[in-house]
């Protein structure tokens, strides 16, 4: 699917492109989720012009072998007709280097970026005979055709960086041991965004604590932890209510079945939410949000539930330091637990016994994290994101976006 669209069009948050603005070419063979949110965002909020070209979300695998060749196809189609462009963006999905070499060579020689939402050298997988060396090293070729590589978070760079040594030693002989510092050297972290998300207005609504999970419904999820630490409550006498959302499968792991079966009128909300609104009216009417993933490259639906005025309860690990910002702000420890079932049970069973009490209520507690949760959201990310695609294409920002 091929679609031109000026930067800025669509309404409500929206800038108006200037003259000057680049000309992007952007590919996405994997339109959907995240993948797709990201996108869409960027083009509603940009000050450039986007000619986006997609394929459906479906067949990850495929989708990285054959992308490549098809988008040159059509972009050779589209130079034929007197297209051109200033830059190629495009996702970690995207054999670059194939497109590149196949391209029409006005294209090929485009200065490129490419974005990388996951990675598959340590996306994890069930068995280590379900990965596929092919896609890592379509990953680590991208890179090195890039003229600059992007990661949606700083945790998912160092993890990628550090594997690909790893990866390198699985090869029989001539292992290119100086790719890491080519890719390092043209890396950066450009976050993702989202909303803006309201805060929930007005007084809390009474009842017992409502949670709220939001995440794949797989294994990567750990929603094992989740429910345990569900049970235990319940056991323990605990009142609360559990709304388990997110993007499910066919094929989720059993435990959600068994789950809902066990907690009963415990759910108050279960499955994917369609609407936007709905799933945003969700998080607002949530006290606590609660993460219990061990793969996770940013983690956006705790960005949108702080900005919802949740109080977030995460694992210390992966990239939620980084988008907590606990480094600098030590105070938010409270924000974090081990891990482990026992522990968020615990916390839990704190955060449900101070909501009785008169402390300061868990949103006001949380309040602190919005201005953090803002930079995140379009309005200021999109112009930080349309100034380092002007800088590598090698435009002076300065000079050409405002």
């Amino acid at each position: 699917m091929r679609t031109r669209r000026p930067g800025g069009s669509a309404a409500g948050g929206g800038v108006e492109r200037p003259a000057a603005g680049l000309r992007v070419l952007a590919l996405e063979p994997y339109y959907g989720g995240s993948h797709r949110g990201f996108i869409d965002g960027w083009i509603r909020h940009s000050a450039h012009e986007w000619d986006l070209h997609t394929l459906p979300a479906r067949k990850w695998k495929w989708r990285m072998r054959h992308s490549a060749l098809t988008f040159a196809e059509a972009v050779e189609e589209r130079v034929g007709a007197g297209d051109s462009w200033d830059v190629v963006f495009c996702s970690d999905m995207v054999n670059l280097a194939e497109l590149l070499a196949l391209a029409p060579r006005p294209v090929g020689a485009l200065p490129a970026v490419v974005y990388f939402h996951e990675n598959q050298l340590t996306y994890p997988v069930r068995f280590p005979k379900e990965r596929d060396y092919q896609f890592g090293l379509t990953n680590v070729t991208s890179a090195l055709a890039a003229r600059e590589v992007w990661f949606n978070s700083a945790f998912h760079r160092g993890e990628l960086l550090a594997a690909i040594p790893r990866f390198l030693k699985a090869m029989p002989d001539h292992r290119p041991w100086g790719v890491v510092a080519r890719i390092r050297e043209r890396s950066r972290v450009m976050h993702p965004a989202t909303g803006p998300i309201a805060r929930r207005r007005g007084r809390r609504a009474p009842g017992p604590l409502r949670v709220v999970w939001a995440a794949r419904w797989e294994f990567d999820k750990a929603p094992e932890v989740l429910f345990e630490a569900a049970r235990r409550l319940a056991e323990g006498g605990v009142d609360y209510r559990l709304s388990v959302l997110g993007e499910r499968f066919a094929d989720a792991p059993p435990v959600f079945a068994a789950a809902r079966e066990r907690l009963g009128d415990r759910i108050e909300r279960w499955g994917p939410l369609e609407r936007r609104e709905d799933y945003v009216a969700a998080l607002q009417a949530a006290d606590v949000f609660v993460s219990t993933a061990i793969h996770e490259f940013f983690g956006l639906a705790a960005v949108e539930a702080i900005a919802a005025g949740a109080y977030p309860l995460v694992p210390e690990r992966l990239a939620y330091p980084e988008v907590l910002e606990l480094d600098e702000h030590p105070e938010r420890q409270e924000h974090f637990y081990d891990g482990s079932a026992d522990g968020l049970a615990k916390r839990l069973a704190q955060l449900a016994a101070a909501l009785e009490g008169t402390s300061p209520s868990l949103a006001e507690k949380a309040a602190c994290l919005r201005p953090r949760m803002a930079s995140f959201f379009w309005p200021r990310a999109a112009p930080q994101l349309d100034a380092a695609l002007a800088a590598a294409a090698g435009r002076k920002a300065g000079s050409e976006l405002e």
